[in-house]
């Protein structure tokens, strides 16, 4: 199975956040890109349940709300945790979530 992200269907989830889905798997598992606009943050907190959340920075700069993600950094939110997505710059993000 494959998919291109521009054929992927787009869902804004705030002004200037879009979630494109890849893929989803028969345990709950999914795979999205997450396209964030110059100056966008998360509206409240994004929580990671009921499992983790992979992040892949693909390309600008990525802030969970504590410091800055550039371009190639990977970050592991344990089942649980939770962040104020953010950016000034704009960034897109690969975003796996295992669990679900």
């Amino acid at each position: 199975m494959w998919s291109a992200v521009q054929d992927a269907p787009v869902r804004e989830l705030f002004p200037g956040i879009r979630l494109r889905p890849l893929w989803a798997g028969d345990n709950g598992a999914k795979a999205f890109v997450l396209e964030m606009d110059a100056n966008t943050r998360w509206q409240g907190v994004d929580v990671h349940e009921p499992g983790p959340e992979e992040v892949f920075v693909v390309s600008g700069v990525f802030n969970d709300g504590e410091r800055d993600y550039p371009a190639g950094s990977f970050i592991h939110a344990p089942a649980g945790s939770s962040h104020v997505p953010q950016t000034t710059t704009g960034c897109t993000l690969f975003l796996f979530y295992p669990e679900g």
